[in-house]
């Protein structure tokens, strides 16, 4: 399989974004870099400057590019967020695992056009691996090669592979929902941030479910996951465009079962 070569510079451009942002990123793994704290108090968001490289970069590249398209990025915020095309940065998914060493972390570059997510790409510069979607098709692209991304078929969730962050994100009606669906999957697994969701849209896991999630932790993986045949929603259904309670499936029917074990969350 070759890589799709869309009609229109976008897609290009994605790469073009994905290679600049690894390029800030990896001087600084596995470095002893300084580690900042975005939030008061007890609570832990990490931050470094591998972080604010990255989304720099690719800011940049896009004003050079296309200075009119406006920026969501989730170290410097918004910028002509309600242009016709807006991009939407994530520079280093998974920061904890990124200052403990661990290369399951990677760099979300997601496109919206009229609001609605249109392209993206999850992207790992030390593995060297990326999963690439419109919607439409995904693929990957990695040290193995190009092939076409699909999920998996699972008609039962008792034969299902579920995947959170941690499930200490959820807090009472949620984490009550979201044990629901635990009690009844085939094997639960926590951790690995993005790479949850590209392992659904790879057909390696069946279901990720989370909340707290802002935009530029999801809009990236919606094309990517739909183009492998999964389906993508808030708790309630609903758009997932602007984060907060998702849930990732490899198929409707799946999906439908998990969103009618969360319903009662409130």
């Amino acid at each position: 399989m070759s890589v799709p070569d869309p009609a229109d510079d976008l897609a290009r451009f994605l790469d073009d974004l994905a290679d600049v942002s690894g390029r800030a990123i990896l001087p600084y793994f596995r470095s002893r870099l300084e580690v900042e704290n975005k939030l008061a108090g007890a609570a832990f968001d990490p931050v470094t400057v591998a972080d604010r490289a990255a989304e720099e970069a690719m800011r940049r590249l896009i004003g050079e590019r296309y200075p009119d398209h406006g920026i969501l990025g989730e170290e410097y915020g918004r910028e002509r967020d309600d242009a016709e095309h807006v991009w939407v940065l994530d520079p280093i998914d998974g920061t904890r695992a990124f200052i403990s060493g661990l290369p399951v972390w990677g760099t979300l570059i997601g496109l919206k056009h009229h609001g609605r997510p249109v392209l993206g790409t999850m992207h790992q510069p030390f593995t060297r691996e990326r999963f690439t979607g419109d919607g439409e098709r995904a693929w990957y692209r990695g040290p193995d090669g190009v092939r076409e991304l699909a999920t998996r078929p699972c008609a039962r969730i008792e034969d299902a592979v579920l995947f959170t962050t941690t499930p200490a994100m959820l807090k009472g009606e949620e984490r009550t929902a979201y044990d629901r669906v635990e009690s009844r999957v085939r094997l639960a697994r926590y951790g690995v941030d993005c790479y949850a969701y590209c392992m659904v849209a790879a057909g390696f896991v069946d279901v990720v479910v989370e909340a707290g999630l802002q935009p530029y932790d999801i809009v990236a993986l919606i094309p990517v996951i739909e183009g492998a045949g999964g389906v993508v929603t808030a708790w309630d259904g609903g758009s997932p465009v602007d984060g907060g309670r998702i849930v990732a499936s490899g198929g409707r029917r799946l999906h439908d079962e998990v969103l009618r074990l969360l319903a009662d969350a409130g």
